[in-house]
Parts: C-alpha cells; sequence; structure tokens
C-alpha cells in the first residue's frame, strides 16, 4: 500500500457519517471499490462515534483491501475521519491479515471476500485477531449460515477455525480457502421451510461449568431444546477466558445461527435470556432471513445483479448498506413489508 500519493480529487464521495454512521460504510465502500475498480473517498468516518475515526480493526481492513487491489490509500492512521482509496486491480493468492487486536476477523473476511469471489484463481487467507466478539458475525455464523448460501451462488468456500479469539485477548486464527468459481448466481432465499433441528453450542474457555449450564438452563425451557441437541465445547488453546453461546436453526432450505456473549457484570441467564428472545423473533416471524443474514447477503446479491429474501424489519444498518450499495451500483432496491416484521427484500441491477 502506498501512503501520500496523489489520488484524483474526482472520486465518489462517500459520507461516513450517513444513516447508521459505523465502520461497515467504509467496509462496504472497500469491497465495492475492489469489486468495480473504482476509486472513493469517504469522510465523516465514524463521526458520531465515542472514539471517531479509523480504529485498529477498521485500519486492519483497509490494509487488507489495500493489499488485495494494490491500491493506493491516503488517510490510513488511527483516528482518521477522511481516507482515499483507489485500486489498480485483484491480485489472488496465500494472503495473512493479523489484526493484531480483538477485533474481528469476519469483518476483515467481509471487506476483501467480494473480490475474490470475482477473481480468476483460488486465493487462501490467514485471519487473526478475534472470532467470537461482539457485534460482528462469529465463526460458526460464516460456516454454517453464511459461506453454504454464497457457496450455493457459484463459489467453493471453505472455512476452518484453528484457534478462538475471545474479546479482548483476541488471537484468535481462522483460514479461508476461496475458489471463485465463474461468476456468482443470483439467490432468492423466500421460505425456510420446516424446522429439522435446533441445536445449542456453549463455548468456555477458562471459564466455570455453571457458566454453561445456565446458559443451557435458560435456553432449554425457552426453545424447548432437548438435551442431545446441547453442547458444550470446552476451549482449550485460546488465549484468554471467554463465553459464546450459539443456536443453530437449521431448516429444509437455510441454516441461521445466532449467538449470545458472556460479559463481565452480566449474567449468564441475561446472556441466554437475550439470544432465545432473537431467535424467537426470527421462529415467529416465519421467515427465512435473519437481521444480521439479510444484512450480510446485500452485497453478494448485488454483484450477482439480483437476489430477493424473506426477512424481519430490515435495521438502520441494512438501510444504510443498502444506501452505500446504490452510491456505487445502478441498483434497484424494493424493500415491502408483507405483514407485522415480515419483509421482502428485492434487488436488481439495472
Amino acid at each position: 500500500m502506498a501512503r501520500g500519493e496523489n489520488i484524483s480529487s474526482e472520486l465518489l464521495i462517500i459520507d461516513g457519517s450517513m444513516g447508521e454512521g459505523g465502520g461497515q460504510i467504509l467496509r462496504t465502500s472497500l469491497a465495492l471499490s475492489l469489486c468495480l475498480n473504482k476509486p472513493f473517498r469517504i469522510i465523516n468516518i465514524r463521526s458520531r462515534r465515542k472514539k471517531p475515526g479509523l480504529r485498529p480493526q477498521h485500519l486492519a481492513a483497509v490494509r487488507a483491501a489495500a493489499e488485495v487491489g494494490n491500491a493506493r490509500v491516503q488517510g490510513a492512521d488511527i483516528g482518521s475521519e477522511a481516507l482515499s482509496f483507489a485500486p489498480k486491480g485483484i491480485k489472488t493468492g496465500q494472503y495473512r491479515f493479523d489484526i493484531g487486536t480483538a477485533g474481528s476477523t469476519s469483518l476483515v473476511l467481509q471487506t476483501v471476500l467480494p473480490a475474490l469471489l470475482q477473481a480468476k484463481r483460488v486465493s487462501r487467507l490467514a485471519l487473526i485477531g478475534g472470532t467470537h466478539n461482539p457485534l460482528a458475525p462469529p465463526f460458526e455464523f460464516l460456516q454454517q449460515a453464511f459461506i453454504p448460501l454464497i457457496n450455493r451462488m457459484g463459489p467453493s468456500l471453505k472455512i476452518a477455525l484453528e484457534r478462538p479469539g475471545f474479546y479482548p485477548a483476541g488471537g484468535g486464527r481462522v483460514h479461508v480457502h476461496i475458489d471463485p468459481g465463474d461468476r456468482l448466481e443470483p439467490i432468492h432465499l423466500l421460505e425456510r421451510g420446516n424446522i429439522v433441528d435446533i441445536r445449542v453450542c456453549v463455548l468456555l474457555s477458562r471459564l466455570p461449568d455453571h457458566i454453561a449450564q445456565r446458559e443451557l438452563q435458560v435456553l432449554s425451557k425457552a426453545l424447548d431444546i432437548r438435551k442431545e441437541q446441547q453442547t458444550i465445547n470446552r476451549v482449550s488453546n485460546a488465549r484468554g477466558p471467554g463465553n459464546a453461546v450459539t443456536v443453530s436453526v437449521i431448516s429444509e432450505y437455510i441454516t441461521e445461527v445466532f449467538t449470545g456473549f458472556g460479559e463481565r457484570g452480566v449474567g449468564a441467564e441475561t446472556v441466554a435470556q437475550r439470544l432465545a428472545g432473537e431467535v424467537q423473533r426470527y421462529l415467529q416471524a416465519g421467515v427465512a432471513v435473519s437481521e444480521y443474514m439479510a444484512d450480510q447477503l446485500l452485497l453478494p446479491m448485488a454483484l450477482a445483479g439480483a437476489g430477493s429474501m424473506l426477512t424481519v424489519q430490515p435495521s438502520l444498518h441494512t438501510q444504510t448498506n443498502i444506501e452505500v450499495l446504490q452510491q456505487f451500483i445502478g441498483l434497484e432496491v424494493n424493500m415491502q413489508e408483507q405483514a407485522p416484521d415480515r419483509w421482502m427484500i428485492a434487488l436488481k441491477a439495472r
């Protein structure tokens, strides 16, 4: 990544304070810039946050995108609220991206994956950082829910967890194998079919077993989970303590994964109750796609030229992501409420 070089002033300008105003605006812009070979400048990066501008996890995404796209970058510094990015072309191969903190490995993957899906050759990634931290998709969501859907669009992705990384210690390690295939095919997710199974897994690192037992007790009652559907995974190779509990809803046509994270000062029962509420919302809405999955699928659907999904009421995060997509791509987006907390989102390239 070359810094300090002149980048043309004729750039697409993205306002990082629009809508939800978070780091997703930057990551989506970086991903689209790589895919379309389109330079951009983003201003007001996370300007309304307590610590505005680029934080280490955002800078890691910028550096990863710059390496994959052989890009010229200005403003890639901690605290920077403006950044210019001009890619020169996608490079495939083997990459190692170390966030250096407990920042999310999945969000770095989210930034570079769309471009590598459009490349002509295989790429292999080693991602080092957080694998199970709040406000980002955990490893199990990627492995069980997101990547199978991307593979249905044509590519062949494989992901493996060498070591989990919990907040705040980080140090997790994820390996991703990306065989892009010929092109991304549209996908339409309008029904989930019958529920085949619901499984609960509690991850514990350097914490007492009673935490897992209390979480499972709440979830088994709220979701009618039997003993044979429950697993406790005692992690021995993480750098620090941590607790994450996942609920996998396995249906005929789609698998969804919901996650709760243990927090200091928050009871295990509270963690489990919040998680149960998310799962119950999804089940009661009768939709195919969760709030978080809808957000993740917008960009690949846009790159495929079309797609649709039945989901819960779109969040501000999702609406902001759509706005960024429309600034880069000629895209028709139709969001229609069919019933309370039941929405159709359809995308089509102009």
